[in-house]
């Protein structure tokens, strides 16, 4: 593969991308959709990880008046693009407007104090980039002196500006840029709804949700500087809530059609991808891992993940599909939402887990306390958040969702095990009952037990799903429930004779040693399934290793299970 570009993990500059010898995907059609369809406030929802970033960075370049954009061979970052082909857009717009760019990703803290103290920051370091505007002279003195203002520092480097010029200080920045030059101003905001989630989860939301709404409203609202803004997000916040009494707002949800195809990456550009570094073999597996998503009536591929899995696979670090969205969040709205579920919300989700699909009214605009009103519109966030994505369109207002792709089912499964496991140790009686159990040999009280446990939690099904897939499921319950265990050393697929038995225990203070292997017993043949259990435990001397260390009573288990339900033998 000598000689091929870069693979831009991580990348979210687009000159670095377009002059760094990266792969990039084209997504410079985003302009001219977004020039034939004017709006005076355009809002882009979609999950994090989409390349929201990169095209905001893309779009400062294209209109900045003041971005660098020319290459040494007299042609631009642009040129052998989509939009280089629209001359008359570029001759119109390419570098004839000022911007005003920021990400409020950092615009958050501990409380309200701390998140102005780093929303200062961001805006005047955006501001800091236009110090020309110190010696203009289309820019009185009045007009100097709040500029001036807006700059300005302690000596800890710390922006002064007062919570009246913060609430301002987009207004005047436009309006000063617009004087300067003689044209309006394009104000791009990246992750416009970061600071309200943070407020939201630390307890100042109702002071951020006021400032949000008393800087964007002076910035959007009858703003004659002003020639267009483009937001980012992953939420659609309500209007009523931050963007009240604005006209000629567009938003573009993954719902809507237009735009769909330049936030992540189609099939085609995924294949196209693949063929260049020569990694055709693994379309399968990526489609199955990272594919799923549903913009408009386009399919599309999460590309954080298809880029940090060609990465890996070119550098050869992994040979499988990894999980790369889950270290991007902390996932906290899944566990939230598992932990409220009824009864009826389990099964709901153990019918997503298994392949199928529910339907559910999606209210896409929300506020943060909406989030907490009612448990329904914790649906919404998962779909409007990446966690779910709609399958078909919508049946008289009834969204059917679907979870994506291998790579979600798999972060649902850790947040399910991890609920479970906090839930299994409440109850420390009950839970330590179950593990002296082992020790005494009672399987009685082990399948009884075992029982109770699989009916609170959520379960595999589907036929589809592979068995060793389920069985790994119910290990995994299963060493959750050991995990706690005093005096108990605890092993999960440890070599031992002539394999790897499932899960092995010493009681060392009792000389014990329990030898498990566990069965999906498949259309509840549990007879079956525990018989082949046991025979796999002898026939490989699964208890080699323990008798090795001294352990001197063995107890060999054999458990089947279908569903929610098991059985347990011993011999």
């Amino acid at each position: 593969m000598a000689g091929k570009v870069k693979l831009p993990m991580g990348i979210e500059n687009f000159r670095e991308m377009r002059t760094g010898g990266f792969y990039y995907v084209d997504k410079t059609g985003l302009m001219k959709t977004l020039l034939e369809n004017p709006g005076k406030i355009n809002l882009f929802t979609r999950p994090r990880r989409f390349g929201k970033t990169l095209n905001m960075s893309m779009l400062k370049y294209f209109f900045d008046i003041g971005s660098d954009i020319m290459l040494s061979d007299n042609t631009t970052i642009f040129d052998g693009l989509e939009i280089s082909g629209e001359k008359e857009l570029c001759e119109e717009y390419m570098g004839k407007f000022p911007v005003i760019s920021i990400t409020l990703k950092g615009a958050t803290g501990e409380n309200f104090e701390e998140a102005k103290v780093m929303l200062r920051r961001i805006i005047g370091k955006e501001a800091m980039r236009f110090r020309f505007l110190l010696e203009s002279d289309r820019i009185d003195e009045a007009e100097r002196s709040q500029y001036e203002a807006l700059i300005s520092t302690d000596k800890t480097g710390t922006f002064t500006m007062s919570d009246d010029l913060l609430k301002d200080s987009l207004l005047i920045l436009s309006q000063f840029l617009q004087k300067h030059y003689g044209q309006a101003a394009v104000m791009l905001i990246d992750e416009y709804d970061v600071p309200l989630d943070k407020a939201y989860r630390a307890g100042y939301y109702d002071s951020m949700v006021e400032l949000i709404r008393v800087l964007f409203g002076n910035a959007f609202k009858t703003n004659d500087s002003l020639k267009f803004a483009v937001l980012t997000g992953c939420l659609r916040i309500s209007r009523e809530s931050i963007f009240t009494g604005l006209n000629n707002f567009k938003v573009y949800t993954v719902k809507d059609v237009r735009y769909k195809e330049y936030f992540g990456f189609t099939d085609a550009e995924v294949r196209q991808m693949l063929e260049y570094y020569g990694l055709e073999g693994q379309y399968d597996a990526v489609k199955e891992w990272y594919d799923g998503y549903l913009f408009g009536n386009l399919g599309i591929y999460c590309p954080w993940d298809v880029i940090n899995y060609c990465g890996d696979l070119r550098d050869g670090s992994v040979s499988e599909p990894q999980n790369y969205w889950v270290n991007t969040s902390s996932n906290d709205i899944i566990r939230k939402f598992i932990s409220r579920a009824t009864a009826s919300t389990k099964s709901e989700i153990e019918q997503l887990m298994n392949g199928g699909s529910i339907k559910k009214k999606i209210r896409q605009e929300l506020t943060y306390r909406d989030l907490d009103s009612q448990a329904d519109n914790l649906w919404s966030v998962l779909f409007t958040t990446g966690y779910l994505t709609q399958c078909a369109n919508d049946d008289n207002g009834m969204t059917s969702l679907i979870i994506p792709n291998k790579e979600i089912q798999w972060i649902f499964e850790e947040q399910i095990q991890e609920w479970f496991e906090t839930e299994s140790t409440k109850d420390t009686q009950k839970l330590e009952n179950f593990c002296r159990a082992f020790e005494e040999n009672d399987t009685a009280a082990i399948e009884r037990g075992f029982t109770s446990y699989l009916r609170k939690t959520i379960s595999i099904r589907d036929t589809s799903v592979k068995k060793g897939m389920k069985e790994n499921f119910y290990h995994g319950i299963l060493l959750g429930l050991f995990a706690g265990m005093e005096g108990w050393k605890v092993k999960s697929n440890a070599e031992s004779g002539d394999g790897y038995s499932d899960i092995s225990v010493e009681v060392e203070d009792r000389d014990i040693g329990i030898v498990i292997e566990l069965k999906y017993a498949e259309n509840a043949a549990f007879e079956n399934a525990c018989k082949e259990a046991l025979e796999q435990i002898h026939d490989r001397n699964y208890e080699e290793l323990l008798v090795d260390d001294g352990m001197k009573t063995i107890y060999r288990y054999g458990i089947a299970c279908y569903k929610k339900r098991c059985q347990v033998v011993s011999g």
